[in-house]
This record gives C-alpha cells, structure tokens and sequence, in this order.
C-alpha cells in the first residue's frame, strides 16, 4: 500500500509545470510599453538594471542581449533600499 501511495505522489509531482513565465516589464523597466532597446554587445550578454518602485522599494532587473541586438527580460527581484549605500 506505501509503494502505490508512493507511487500516486511521484507521478502527481513529476506533472507539475515548475517553470514560471519570464517577468513583465513594469513602469521603469528597459522594455515597459513595448519600447524596444538595443544593447551593443553580444548575444548572451547578461544586462543589470537597478530602479526605484512606486513604493520605494529597489528594483533589480536582469535583461540579456537577443541575436538581434535587443534585450530580453529575464528575471527581476525587489528589495528595500536602506541596506544599499550609495558612495559617490
């Protein structure tokens, strides 16, 4: 009886669809509106974007270079901003 129950759980846990959709841009994102950025560097270079949210909280981007020259939004996180210092 464990091995089915077993058994039932893998096979309902190895149908799970674990991928997420890539992220969509947002108001200070590269890309938000549908604006198209090209980057001068190589397909595959990986791009950091860092801006401020409507709340005040830190907006980290990653973006990285498609064959044809624009970028692609990858992944983003937030975090607040008092632990960041900034020195001129």
């Amino acid at each position: 009886m464990r091995a089915i129950v077993s058994l039932m759980l893998l096979l309902a846990l190895a149908s799970c669809n674990t991928t997420m959709p890539p992220p969509e841009p947002m108001r200070g994102s590269l890309t938000y509106g549908g604006r198209v950025v090209y980057y001068g560097a190589a397909p595959g270079h990986v791009v950091d974007h860092e801006f401020p949210d409507k709340f005040g909280y830190r907006v980290f981007e990653k973006y990285v270079v498609q064959p044809d020259g624009t970028l692609k939004l990858i992944s983003r996180r937030t975090g607040s901003d008092y632990w960041k210092i900034r020195h001129w």
